[in-house]
């Protein structure tokens, strides 16, 4: 998702105002095309394989506890400057699109341990990165991370990842090499 995606308070990533930068055909800022290159470390938390479960529960929101224990299970250390991508099981369900929809999500927890890591982007195998029935009993908003990730701390969100092959070679740290389309 690029910065333009989501915006708190009719604001952008940077105070940067929805009024300012919108045009009929798009945005004059914080558009796909202005994503540089995410060349990096990635991690991949495998929630589902950690869990020794197929898929995660329909609608599960996986919390930083389970997002820390997973990376302390498989040895490795979300750092700043990462990607993390969280498998949650849901690409095998791609064509099953009831089952798909109800996909396990990143939690406001998980959303913040996320941020505190200081990671670059966050990505799943999932549809919208975030648990989608979770409601943020502070800010009353769906799709805390969407707000949190994005239009706070500036970090790009990819979904509907098929990270399958990737999990099942035990892979947990390689080169990430991330090219924006628009």
């Amino acid at each position: 998702d690029a910065l333009c995606h989501q915006a708190a308070d009719l604001t952008f990533h940077g105070d940067v105002r929805v009024d300012d930068v919108e045009r009929t055909d798009g945005f004059t800022q914080l558009g796909a095309e202005t994503i540089r290159p995410l060349l990096g470390r990635g991690v991949l938390l495998d929630v589902a394989g950690w869990r020794q479960v197929p898929l995660l529960p329909q609608n599960y929101a996986i919390t930083a506890d389970d997002l820390e224990q997973c990376a302390r299970a498989g040895g490795v250390e979300v750092r700043p400057g990462d990607v993390l991508l969280v498998r949650t099981g849901y690409a095998t369900c791609w064509n099953d699109s009831a089952t798909y929809l109800a996909a396990a999500g990143v939690s406001k927890s998980g959303n913040l341990w996320a941020a505190e890591k200081g990671v670059v982007a966050v990505g799943a195998d999932n549809m919208a990165w975030d648990a989608l029935t979770e409601r943020d009993p502070d800010t009353k908003m769906t799709l805390f991370g969407h707000v949190h990730l994005l239009v706070t701390h500036g970090i790009h969100i990819l979904e509907n990842l098929n990270l399958e092959t990737l999990a099942a070679a035990g892979h947990r740290e390689f080169v990430f090499i991330g090219i924006p389309l628009k």
